[in-house]
């Protein structure tokens, strides 16, 4: 877990990444990241997910430390639990957006090359 202080630095890391890897939970944030909060049902309605999934993944976030949870009557709210979560998928989107242009660039390049003939059977 995060908590734990004898684990290396970077053991921890992969563990907060690992929170993170899976679309649904990229996707969980960057609806919370669009607004203060979010209750549970704006979030199912956003995402589509079943109840049961959206519940799964929320625990992943909450183990994670990247989301807290605030009960209000009959509703559960969520909000980012540090504001560093939003500006992190700000800099993978950029970094996504330069990874994709690359690969675009290299596409063309690729359809600019000479034909290579079939070999004469």
């Amino acid at each position: 877990m995060l908590s734990d202080p004898n684990r290396p630095l970077y053991e921890v890391k992969a563990g907060l990444f690992k929170g993170l890897a899976h679309p649904l939970r990229i996707r969980i944030l960057e609806v919370l990241s669009a607004a203060p909060e979010a209750s549970v049902s704006e979030i199912l309605a956003v995402t589509e997910l079943e109840a049961s999934h959206l519940s799964q993944h929320l625990a992943v976030l909450r183990r994670n430390r990247l989301v807290l949870s605030e009960r209000r009557g009959s509703l559960v709210y969520y909000r980012l639990a540090y504001p560093q979560v939003a500006d992190l998928l700000r800099v993978a989107r950029a970094l996504l957006g330069e990874i994709l242009q690359t690969t675009q660039q290299q596409l063309v390049e690729r359809d600019g090359l000479p034909q290579i003939p079939e070999p004469v059977a």
